[in-house]
């Protein structure tokens, strides 16, 4: 059985609900069992405070990922895989910047945050490509388009 947690450290949104019934089908479609992980949403202050914190990056983003496992060939029966902080106020900056939906903002910054947990990378251009197609894969399969 997988644990999702989500909590939500800004203002109520809809859209929550939207995050956890795609990341609960990206576990099965990817076939994750018996994995936790969270998502934390936050405002842009606490999105730049943990940046500058743990990144020594001075500035807000929009998504960060705390992988609590560093090796691809763990087999564990549990596998507690980290956690992941999304800043709501970046997201709808961006979903209005691309002329998209907010559910489609934070169902995409979900799914990126969830592949870094699970050991995909953009540190290279042969990586990022791998990443960026899983992503779109994941998102376009459940019809979550720009």
């Amino acid at each position: 059985m997988n644990e999702i947690g989500i909590f939500n450290q800004t203002e109520d949104f809809d859209e929550i609900k939207d995050v956890e019934e795609l990341m609960n089908k990206v576990c099965v479609k990817e076939n994750l069992q018996n994995v936790e992980f969270n998502i934390i949403f936050v405002d842009n202050k606490e999105i730049h405070r943990i940046n500058k914190e743990w990144r020594g990056i001075d500035r807000e983003t929009d998504v960060i990922s705390f992988a609590l496992e560093d090796n691809e060939e763990v087999k564990e029966e549990h596998r507690v895989l980290g956690d992941i902080y999304i800043s709501l106020d970046k997201a709808k900056e961006q979903a209005k910047e691309y002329g998209h939906s907010l559910k489609r903002e934070l169902c995409f910054l979900s799914v990126h945050g969830l592949l870094h947990l699970l050991g995909y990378d953009h540190m290279n251009k042969e990586d990022e490509k791998i990443m960026f197609d899983k992503q779109k894969e994941i998102l376009d399969f459940y019809g979550i388009t720009r």
